[in-house]
């Protein structure tokens, strides 16, 4: 028997993932819960097999929550369920330790077949989030900003990255504040993981 927690916070579809997975000989939903509220308590008591969490749970870093609980639940396999599936998404799934990731319109057969799939050890992958993810993308930044904060990467200070890209340090200082305004981000390292995390350089 294969026992999972489920965590998605819209009722109707939780309740239904949950009459789905129920519906399996194989499987046994222990709990199922709206949102983060308690779940490293209930995984630590149930210890389940498989951990099947929405993860754009709103106002929830649902990423920072599984990195947490993976060192106090070992062996426990996680199964991210996501609309978002853009390829920097996928990249912080699979760092912090998620065994599936998938698009919430799957049909819910094909749930119960990725839940036991996880369970025995496998990664499994969304085929439109895999394509994204493993297709380069730029983003929004020139080339030129690209260089730039690929300098800034390194550690360099204005002066050199001026230097080495034979721009006036002006321009440098302009290229800085074109890529902080496009990133969304406060400061040059924030820029860095940021772009880091998308894939762009």
């Amino acid at each position: 028997m294969i026992r999972v927690v489920l965590v998605e916070e819209m009722g109707l579809l939780r309740g239904a993932l949950r009459a789905v997975l129920s519906n399996e000989a194989d499987l046994e939903v222990v709990a199922d819960l709206p949102g983060r509220t308690g779940l490293v308590g209930v995984l630590r008591d149930l210890r389940p097999d498989v951990l099947v969490i929405d993860v754009d749970l709103s106002g929830t870093d649902a990423m920072s929550v599984i990195r947490r609980f993976g060192a106090k639940v070992p062996g426990c396999a996680v199964l991210a369920l996501s609309t978002r599936r853009r390829p920097e998404v996928l990249r912080e799934a699979l760092r912090v330790g998620v065994r599936g990731f998938v698009g919430k319109d799957l049909p819910p057969a094909e749930l119960a077949r990725l839940v036991r799939t996880v369970a025995t050890g496998e990664l499994v992958v969304d085929p439109v989030a895999a394509v994204a993810a493993l297709t380069p993308s730029e983003g929004p930044l020139t080339g030129r900003e690209r260089e730039v904060l690929r300098a800034v990467a390194e550690g360099l200070p204005l002066k050199e990255i001026a230097g080495r890209l034979h721009l006036a340090h002006g321009t440098v200082r302009n290229h800085l504040s074109t890529i902080l305004r496009k990133t969304g981000t406060r400061n040059r390292l924030e820029a860095v993981r940021h772009a880091q995390r998308a894939g762009w350089f």
